[in-house]
């Protein structure tokens, strides 16, 4: 049986927190708010909790999850030679709803899936999630939703969806809106935006003029 907490509550904010990290280190799925949709989180490091993650939201290793990190300054230890431009990008948007895709570090050993070698990273603007980074470190997260349908805004939501794969749900009441982060893919000379989200084209190419917009479509 999966447990939930509301976090609205400082007590029980303080004891959810505490059993959710016990859970990611124990291998477990969380499931946690962002300042965009609600996430299902993984141990990063624990390949059997990603493939946990992948399969509680019914999606294969050809679609990796992002990682979240609690500070900017993570970011170098998970990324490889990130450039000016995704600097440029982090100073002005991190924490925020900005992913970046980087080169990862060589060093890394992990397994989120069919990477290419790259990496998906962001720094959520959310007190809880922060809070909550602070005591794991970095985690594997995809949006908290089965795979086609859509992202849970409501804890309540993500557990309809996702039951007792999940160990722990943190309620963090309802997040802002219901439009996942902007991913901007920094391993090419140029950089590009991959999927439009909740940081608009105008925004990001007012910090990095050359940035290309879905060259792909």
């Amino acid at each position: 049986m999966s447990e939930r907490y509301t976090c609205a509550d400082r007590d029980e904010r303080t004891i959810g927190l505490e059993i959710a990290s016990t859970a990611i280190r124990r291998g477990d799925l969380v499931v946690m708010p962002t300042d965009t949709v609600y996430g299902i989180a993984a141990d990063a490091f624990v390949p059997e909790a990603v493939a946990d993650l992948l399969a509680a939201k019914g999606r294969g290793r050809s679609m990796p999850p992002p990682v979240l990190v609690g500070s900017v300054e993570t970011l170098d230890g998970i990324a490889d030679e990130v450039p000016e431009a995704g600097r440029r990008l982090v100073e002005k948007f991190w924490p925020g709803a900005l992913t970046i895709i980087c080169l990862q570090q060589p060093s890394l050993v992990w397994d989120i899936g069919d990477t290419g070698n790259t990496v998906a990273v962001r720094m959520p603007d959310d007190e809880l999630a922060l809070e909550f980074l602070a005591k794991t470190g970095p985690l594997a997260v995809s949006s908290a939703n089965k795979s086609g349908e859509p992202p849970a805004t409501t804890c309540a939501e993500a557990e309809d969806q996702l039951g007792d794969s999940v160990a722990v749900y943190l309620d963090g009441g309802p997040t802002p809106g219901s439009t996942p982060s902007t991913i901007v893919d920094l391993t090419n000379a140029t950089p590009r935006v991959l999927r439009a989200g909740a940081l608009s084209f105008e925004r990001l190419r007012s910090v990095v003029p050359d940035l290309e917009d879905h060259p792909h479509q």
